[in-house]
């Protein structure tokens, strides 16, 4: 009778089982409370809908119903298999790795690149030495290009008169001491006919001062007369004196006017008395004219010279700097100037000023700069990258060698097979190169330009590994 129960009850639990899955899970467990069934025949499943159970043949592999063999009173999930000792276990996705493989590809030659050295000389990748420097860092500031007051020189009218040559054209070169212009001149003559006029006199009156000496000397001349031929001898050496220094004051030289007072004695149709030179003070160019020839100078309101000549191998550069930055800004420091044609040069702090503009609340910053091939030009606009500090470091590393992948800075360092990728901690920087902090040591050769090349080449190696 129990027998029969049991094959009722069985039956039942089947029928519902199919139609309710969680009824036929809470009958089933009944049913194994009451010792009526087995635990192990049907797994508990979380599927909406089960199906019968088929058996299957077992495989040869230990497979029997749907291929389960677990402990006893051990429920495990559908789909896993028992493999036999010494078989790989297939991971997610199906794939089976060998002993000491990672993620598709061998850990040992991650990061590495295999490459010649004829094969980096074709993708132009250079190549320098890990080794210390210094960064300079750079406050960025506009400047206007002007002449060196150092420089520049205006040819004066020192006298009254009028222009008679004018012996040099705009941009012409000039020596020092070359005379460009010269000027007819009364107050030249009169300044010349003194000097001459007190020269004659005074070898007149040195010629009777020696021969009174010479009387009294003997007692023959009474003593006034020799006193009275010393001060006139004296009085002419004074005025000679005068004279000369009134040409002196004039920018003429007193042997000169005396050679040229004897030439006059041959060609006494050509006076030189009123003939007045005009020098320039330095050598350099022609950058202005101010007169024309037959142009009056030298009186109130009349131009007071008559060039001006600037020498354009070195310039200025003058700079606005705020009060803000004026502390970084010293005497002395580098300057790198770029102009608008993306011309580059090289030139000094050589003054700051310690007076600051009230309007614009900055101090004046001059710049000198070479100008040997006359490149620059004064009124020009530039910018300027003024230096403002140098620190030393130990590793120093071009821009240029730095890649970034996923998220780290790398450089790349040449190996006897290639390039190994390194990851590299960066510090302090200026215009052209970082510190290097940790990653890299100094004597080692790394990729300075067109490390790019080998970003992309491990980017590639990377995928083949992968799958």
């Amino acid at each position: 009778m129990r027998a029969f129960l049991s094959v009722a009850f069985l039956a039942i639990g089947i029928v519902i089982g199919g139609a309710f899955p969680r009824v036929s899970e809470v009958v089933q467990g009944a049913l194994a409370a009451a010792g009526l069934t087995n635990a192990r025949a049907t797994p508990p499943t979380n599927a909406a809908v089960t199906r019968p159970v088929t058996p299957a043949a077992d495989d040869g592999h230990g497979h029997g119903d749907h291929g389960h063999e677990h402990a006893d009173g051990e429920p495990k999930p559908s789909g896993e298999h028992k493999h036999s000792e010494g078989e790989a276990k297939p991971e997610a996705g199906g794939h089976k790795h060998a002993e000491g493989e990672a993620n598709g590809h061998d850990e040992e030659g991650e990061g590495k690149i295999k490459m010649t050295a004829e094969q980096a000389a074709e993708q132009d990748i250079e190549l320098a030495m890990v080794e210390g420097g210094i960064l300079s860092r750079h406050l960025l500031v506009p400047g206007t290009i002007a002449q060196d007051a150092d420089r520049i020189a205006r040819v004066p009218v020192r006298v009254v008169g009028t222009v008679s040559e004018m012996r040099k054209r705009l941009g012409e070169e000039v020596a020092k001491g070359e005379v460009v212009a010269v000027l007819d001149s009364r107050e030249v003559a009169e300044a010349k006919s003194d000097f001459l006029t007190a020269t004659v006199k005074a070898d007149l009156e040195k010629t009777n001062f020696d021969r009174q000496q010479a009387l009294w000397d003997k007692r023959i001349s009474a003593e006034s007369a020799f006193l009275n031929a010393k001060a006139a001898y004296s009085e002419a050496t004074l005025r000679v004196d005068l004279a000369r220094q009134k040409l002196s004051a004039l920018g003429l030289n007193a042997a000169e006017v005396a050679t040229s007072a004897r030439k006059d004695e041959t060609t006494p149709n050509l006076s030189s008395l009123r003939r007045y030179e005009l020098k320039s003070p330095l050598a350099g160019r022609v950058v202005e004219r101010k007169v024309d020839v037959g142009t009056a100078v030298g009186k109130e309101g009349d131009p007071a010279d008559v060039y001006t000549v600037a020498d354009l191998s070195s310039v200025w550069i003058e700079l606005a700097v705020p009060t803000t930055e004026l502390s970084k800004v010293r005497e002395g420091a580098k300057v790198t100037i770029v102009g608008d044609d993306a011309a580059r040069g090289e030139g000094k702090v050589v003054f700051v000023s310690p007076i600051l503009n009230p309007e614009t609340r900055s101090a004046r910053v001059i710049v000198a700069l070479p100008n040997k091939d006359m490149a620059w030009r004064p009124g020009t606009f530039v910018t300027t990258e003024v230096e403002i500090a140098q620190d030393k470091v130990k590793v120093r590393l071009p821009k240029s060698a730095i890649q970034t992948i996923g998220g780290e800075k790398v450089a790349f360092v040449r190996t006897p097979e290639g390039f190994e990728r390194r990851d590299v901690t960066l510090g302090r920087a200026d215009d052209d190169a970082f510190e290097i902090l940790t990653g890299l040591n100094p004597g080692e050769e790394v990729a300075v330009a067109n490390s790019f090349v080998l970003k992309a080449e491990l980017g590639k190696a990377e995928a083949d590994h992968a799958h």
